[in-house]
């Protein structure tokens, strides 16, 4: 919460105006995300209320916005078909516990394995989503949409250019909105979507029963919702550290989520995340500080409970233009230029995650960035090579270099000459390392054909690590070390 306390007038009067843009931009896509999970629209509504609160209280990202997304609803909408919304509930709760496990073990790091080219490609692929989830909202619609549409697009472009003093997404809504309700234009309206109004969410035991069966049936939906959020919540956060030069704390982001969708549970609500599109809609309008998400979901719940009438009158096409600004300046453009310049596999690895997000869902593209990355990095290293000498004439010795892993176990067993070596053969380690079991696999099996022959083997200049991890394979490896101790002179 320092950063409230430190925030200086400037900073409090932008971090309130764009809260209101987001407010604003928030309701249409909680409806929506509710009603493709088969849900009432207040559920998503509650929850962009709850889960945008504590995130935004207690997260690793100042001004990092979260709510309903369409990747938890996709994952949600089955559950909810099948058992309906208590156990929702329940897979929201369970959903929230496995994610504050995963901040509390210090998981959240690992989002740092992700590699640059699977965030571009998972950007790029976010932003072709958002635009592509505009385009329904256009069906039944008259030319009078697209061209309030195309004047939403170019007041957001063109206002900061005038003036800063008020969030363009902002100016953007004010203006349509007038000219819209002003002229009572034929034009779909929030209210169109779905009825907005309630009441403010009340503590809810879910009603369904709390036994074995049902956490056999929601623990599935549970772990991939809790590892989709995750994914996408620190993705945002990653994109956001870009955008502004400061360092989130990932851990943090993830405890803070599994607070929210644990209490959004036991609060009517449905499991939520980050969401990169307000995120970045609050961030270019200049919400930089924790006050401009608390200002979004409080103005939120105050539409719903008191507004719901007013914030009905909106136009759609308003909120279209400003997501569809949002797509363009979220699309790594730069992208395309860095794709002549890096290594093919990392080109390919944005492609191929840009396209799987798009056509499949986010964390399986993430995760398949992350396996091709692993693969190429594996390939690409899987290079070890070796020096063989004679030393005398019934002594060999074969100099390593590079990694002994499961990409180099193959080729290293394939080095040696077993047949034409003298009787004493020593493979020096000096230049290399052996990471893995495979590794351990490969000196073990090498060691036995040695031994088959009537041959011994020597490992020599093994570091300490490698010989712990020869050592914890037990009787599985036969060797015989022979590494010098070597002891370093001090100045007396």
């Amino acid at each position: 919460m320092s950063e409230l306390s430190q925030a200086r007038v400037p900073s409090v009067k932008n971090d309130v105006l764009s809260g209101t843009v987001v407010a604003i931009a928030l309701i249409p896509e909680a409806v929506a995300f509710s009603l493709v999970a088969g849900l009432s629209p207040i559920v998503g509504l509650h929850t962009a209320f709850m889960l945008g609160l504590i995130t935004a209280l207690i997260g690793g990202k100042p001004g990092m916005i979260s709510g309903a997304t369409g990747a938890m609803v996709v994952v949600l909408a089955g559950l909810a078909a099948s058992h309906g919304l208590e156990y929702v509930l329940w897979a929201s709760i369970l959903t929230g516990l496995i994610q504050i496990a995963i901040g509390v073990g210090g998981l959240g790091k690992f989002i740092r394995l992700v590699p640059q080219p699977a965030i571009f490609g998972f950007v790029n692929g976010l932003a072709i989503v958002i635009m592509l989830a505009q385009f329904p909202l256009f069906e039944g619609e008259n030319w009078i949409m697209y061209a309030l549409v195309g004047v939403t697009m170019a007041i957001v472009w063109l206002f900061p250019k005038m003036t800063r003093a008020i969030p363009s997404s902002l100016a953007a809504i004010i203006a349509i909105s007038a000219v819209v309700i002003g002229f009572d234009l034929d034009t779909k309206r929030v209210a169109d979507l779905a009825d907005i109004s309630g009441s403010l969410p009340s503590f809810h035991i879910p009603t369904a029963p709390l036994n074995l069966d049902t956490l056999m049936t929601i623990l599935p939906y549970s772990v991939i919702l809790a590892l989709v959020g995750l994914i996408e919540s620190l993705l945002t956060l990653a994109v956001l550290d870009e955008m502004g030069g400061k360092r989130g704390a990932g851990n943090r982001e993830c405890i803070a989520q599994g607070i929210g969708n644990t209490t959004c549970g036991f609060f009517g609500g449905m499991a939520g995340c980050a969401m990169i599109g307000q995120s970045i809609i609050n961030f270019t309008s200049g919400g930089l500080t924790r006050l401009s998400g608390i200002t979004a979901s409080v103005l939120l719940i105050i539409f719903v409970v008191s507004l719901a009438d007013y914030i009905g009158l909106l136009p759609v096409a308003a909120l279209v233009g400003i997501m569809f600004m949002v797509c363009i300046n979220t699309f790594e453009w730069g992208s395309f230029s860095r794709l002549k310049r890096m290594p093919k596999a990392d080109a390919v690895v944005l492609v191929a995650v840009t396209v799987i997000t798009v056509f499949a869902d986010l964390a399986v593209a993430v995760i398949c960035g992350v396996i091709l990355s692993a693969l190429v990095f594996a390939w690409q290293h899987a290079r070890i090579r070796i020096e063989q000498r004679l030393e005398d004439e019934d002594v060999v010795i074969y100099e390593l270099e590079g990694p002994l892993f499961f990409g180099s176990a193959t080729a290293f067993g394939e080095m040696f000459n077993i047949e034409r070596d003298p009787h004493h053969v020593i493979i020096d380690f000096a230049k290399t390392r052996v990471m893995d079991s495979s590794g351990v696999e490969a000196i073990d099996k090498l060691s036995k054909r040695y031994s088959d022959a009537g041959k011994k083997v020597v490992l020599r200049h093994l570091s300490e690590d490698c010989i712990a991890l020869l050592k914890q394979a037990g009787p599985f490896c036969t060797h015989e070390l022979d590494s010098p101790t070597y002891k370093v002179a001090a100045e007396s």
